[in-house]
C-alpha cells in the first residue's frame, strides 16, 4: 500500500507538470463546456419551451455532468498517448506500482476537472441557474459529479490503452460527444420515442443528471421513467461504482500486459 501511495503520488506530480506545460490545451478544455453552455442555454434555450421550468436551470446541471463525461475522452487520448509514444514502455521497466500509473493519471485528471467546474458553475450562476438545496445537498451533488468523473476517466483510460494508435483514439474519442445527447441532459426523455427513451434513461449521465438536478433543487423526474432516473441518487452512485469495479482493475490489468 506504501508503495502505491508513493508511487501513484509521483505519477500525479507528473500528469500535473504535464498538464502545466500544456496551458493552451487546458485552457480550451476549460473554455469549451462554458461555450457549450452559453450556446445551449441561448441559441437551444430561446427554442424549447419547458412548462413550469426555466430551461437554464434545466440545462446547468446537465452541463455539468456532461463535462464530467468528457473523462472518458480525456482519459482515453492521455493514456493512448504515453501507450504509444513509448512512455508506458519506460514505466514498466521501473521499480513502479502496475496500480499507481493508470490510478495517478485519474487522480490528475480529478484535480483539474475540479479546478475547472468553478468557472462553469459561475457561469450557471450568471446565467440564473440557482441552487436551491442544502449545503449538504450540495455537497453530495458536488461528490456525485467527481465521482463519476473519477468513473469515467477509468472508463477511458481502459480504452486508451486497448486502442491500437493515438488517431484511433482520438475518432473513439470524438465519438463520446454522442453520450449526452442521448441522455436527459440538454432535454427531456418523456418526449422520445419509446426505444429512445429506454436508452437515454439507463444511460448513466440521465442518472447522474437527474440526481444533480434533485440534490440542487431542481428535480423534474416523469412518473413511468426507468428505474435509476426515479430513483437518481441510488441510480448515480451504482453507475459510478459499477463502472470503477469494472474498468480499474482491468486498466490496470491491461496496463501490466502492454
Amino acid at each position: 500500500m506504501n508503495t502505491l501511495v508513493h508511487d501513484g503520488t509521483a505519477i500525479l506530480g507528473r500528469h500535473l507538470r504535464r498538464i502545466r506545460r500544456a496551458p493552451a490545451i487546458t485552457v480550451m478544455t476549460q473554455t469549451m463546456p462554458i461555450v457549450f453552455l452559453l450556446f445551449f442555454g441561448y441559441v437551444f434555450g430561446g427554442a424549447l419551451a419547458m412548462p413550469g421550468a426555466d430551461y437554464r436551470a434545466y440545462l446547468v446541471p446537465g452541463m455539468l455532468v456532461a463535462t464530467a463525461a468528457n473523462g472518458v475522452m480525456t482519459g482515453m487520448f492521455q493514456a493512448a498517448q504515453d501507450t504509444h509514444r513509448g512512455v508506458t514502455e519506460r514505466l514498466r521497466t521501473l521499480p513502479v506500482s502496475r496500480a499507481a500509473v493508470p490510478l495517478g493519471q485519474a487522480l490528475a485528471d480529478l484535480v483539474t476537472s475540479t479546478a475547472g467546474m468553478v468557472p462553469l458553475l459561475l457561469v450557471g450562476l450568471a446565467m440564473g441557474w440557482r441552487i436551491e438545496g442544502t449545503p449538504l445537498e450540495v455537497l453530495a451533488a458536488v461528490g456525485l459529479l467527481l465521482l463519476f468523473r473519477f468513473a469515467a476517466t477509468w472508463v477511458g483510460i481502459l480504452l486508451g490503452l486497448a486502442s491500437r494508435s493515438e488517431e484511433a483514439a482520438g475518432q473513439l474519442g470524438s465519438a463520446t460527444f454522442m453520450l449526452p445527447l442521448l441522455s436527459n441532459a440538454y432535454i427531456p426523455t418523456d418526449g422520445m420515442p419509446g426505444w429512445l427513451r429506454t436508452v437515454a434513461e439507463w444511460n448513466p449521465i440521465s442518472a447522474v443528471t437527474t440526481a444533480v438536478r434533485e440534490l440542487c433543487g431542481h428535480a423534474s423526474v416523469p412518473a413511468d421513467a426507468a428505474w435509476p432516473v426515479t430513483h437518481p441518487v441510488a441510480g448515480a452512485l451504482l453507475w459510478s461504482l459499477a463502472l470503477i469495479a469494472l474498468c480499474a482493475p482491468a486498466a490496470v490489468g491491461r496496463y501490466a500486459r502492454t
